[in-house]
């Protein structure tokens, strides 16, 4: 999520009376935004089923979304100032619902993604505009902080807030309610917007970066299509190979004119520094393995463990408030007194270790004694990481470089979000299949080896995952070198992990 201005106050010498309500309003936005990353992983086996999409092809109902939304989140910044805040953001919140209606209204699996995508595309203007408005609203240093503090809380709750409305809505409703339901929240914030929040006009003389925006997006889709087609083609065919090189160019010749654009999407300044570069890499990498864990755990434990839509959304809640323990309670508590590697290295250990935990899963898996071991590690160590990640991003940075430095950290997210989706998805279907034909020897036993073959998928990718979280530790152990924060850092908001 971009901040755009950080610094900046508000012409107005008087604060605005309705204020708080305005607050309402932007976090309604903001939570809009953020259930959607869980709230459709607990519908996606209903969805799967209902339009008949492949297991090569479910993970696009999540990377459709995740690959907009990173892929524009920076330019959806610079649209807001251009624009004007309140203007992108009553644009985003009628795009969002317009895109969900699509997508409740969904026949077939393109007409999903399609509109899975269009919401990724608002997502990117709506959030950045939100943020702003939050800054321009609140001008007074001790209100700010507080309203900041509202929004970070959503922000970090809208994983479990997804998980459980996800769950009612798919077991008592339809799957496709998950989607609908962003309609009245948007009509909501849009009639509140327009009579309760002020915005100065746009800058008419920001550039828009569009050509760096083709070339990233295009780049990113052209790896993760990739991935997707590795499934039934294999990794060797010449159309696979030929997307994941053409993917690799674009993103070369993205960063090649990033250093000749005159307003650069991404000044490469940012990512320059050891530490800040670092912290991208880690964060975009703990979140590949992060995404896929949601996949394949969604899918177990509803389709092999025969689990409600509900049951399995209260069984993810464990993971969200341990990511909350590890982060508000420990992580906050020790970052100002140790060096931040010092918390994301044991950090990725104990997500790798919760990972390693669950590559041990079978067909008759005990939650108890099993599955909630892993997620309590996977999310105190992702805690543990996540703050010294945002803090020292954010850290240091001049103030007009504030926004796109913590744009960049959610975009890492998305981003990793996407790849690890559709690679591990893959893996995991890939696995799977040769599974069946080494070991399905006739039809009396179809069904206990079909279920077999998946769960040997899932803890194959869940291995590669792990190893990836490894990767993360030892990225953030080399790289991120600095010492603890000599004052507070910062304040940065970042998107659900979720």
């Amino acid at each position: 999520m971009s901040v755009t201005r950080t610094g900046e106050s508000s012409a107005d010498t008087e604060p605005d009376p309705r204020r708080w309500w305005g607050l309402v309003i932007i976090a309604l936005a903001q939570l809009m935004v953020v259930l959607d990353a869980t709230i459709v992983n607990i519908a996606l086996p209903s969805a799967q089923e209902d339009l008949g999409i492949s297991d090569g092809d479910r993970q696009w109902v999540i990377t459709a979304y995740t690959l907009a939304f990173g892929g524009l989140l920076l330019l959806g910044g610079r649209i807001a100032d251009r624009v004007g805040r309140k203007r992108t953001f009553v644009i985003g919140l009628i795009g969002f619902a317009v895109a969900s209606a699509l997508g409740g209204a969904a026949t077939g699996s393109a007409m999903l993604f399609g509109a899975r995508a269009l919401q990724g595309a608002f997502a990117a203007v709506l959030a950045p505009s939100a943020l702003s408005l939050l800054t321009t609203t609140f001008t007074d240093p001790k209100e700010r902080g507080k309203a900041f503090g509202i929004y970070g809380a959503l922000a970090g709750s809208g994983a479990a807030i997804g998980f459980i409305v996800g769950g009612l809505l798919t077991e008592y409703l339809d799957w496709r309610w998950c989607l609908y339901v962003n309609v009245p929240i948007a009509v909501v914030a849009v009639l509140g917007a327009l009579a309760l929040l002020h915005d100065r006009p746009g800058h008419a003389d920001v550039r828009l970066d569009v050509p760096g925006a083709v070339l990233g997006c295009g780049g990113l889709v052209a790896i993760v299509y990739g991935f997707s087609e590795a499934e039934p083609r294999g990794w060797t065919d010449p159309l696979v190979l030929g997307l994941f090189a053409g993917g690799i160019v674009l993103l070369t010749v993205f960063v090649w004119w990033q250093t000749k654009a005159r307003v650069p999407l991404l000044p490469l300044h940012i990512i320059k520094e050891r530490n800040r570069a670092g912290c991208f890499l880690t964060m975009g990498l703990a979140i590949i393995g992060m995404f896929g864990l949601f996949l394949f755990m969604t899918y177990y434990l509803q389709v092999i463990l025969g689990y409600s839509p509900l049951r399995t959304g209260l069984a993810f809640l464990p993971l969200t408030l341990a990511i909350i323990i590890g982060s508000t309670q420990i992580s906050a508590r020790l970052m100002s007194r140790v060096p931040p590697r010092m918390l994301m290295v044991p950090g990725m250990l104990l997500a790798a270790g919760g990972m390693v935990i669950l590559t041990q899963m079978t067909v008759d898996s005990s939650y108890t004694g099993e599955i909630l071991p892993a997620l309590l590690l996977m999310g105190l160590g992702m805690g543990l990481t996540f703050m010294p990640v945002f803090s020292t991003a954010t850290a240091g940075v001049a103030p007009q470089d504030a926004g796109v430095t913590s744009a960049t950290v959610n975009t890492s997210q998305q981003v990793g979000g996407s790849i690890g989706t559709a690679l591990l998805n893959t893996i995991a279907t890939t696995s799977s299949t040769a599974y069946l034909s080494a070991h399905l020897t006739g039809p009396a036993r179809r069904s206990q080896v079909a279920a077999e073959a998946t769960v040997h998928g899932y803890t194959v990718a869940i291995w590669w995952a792990a190893g990836i979280m490894l990767l993360a530790g030892l990225v953030a152990g080399l790289m991120v070198t600095t010492g603890p924060p000599r004052h507070a850092p910062a304040a940065a908001v970042p998107e659900s992990v979720g």
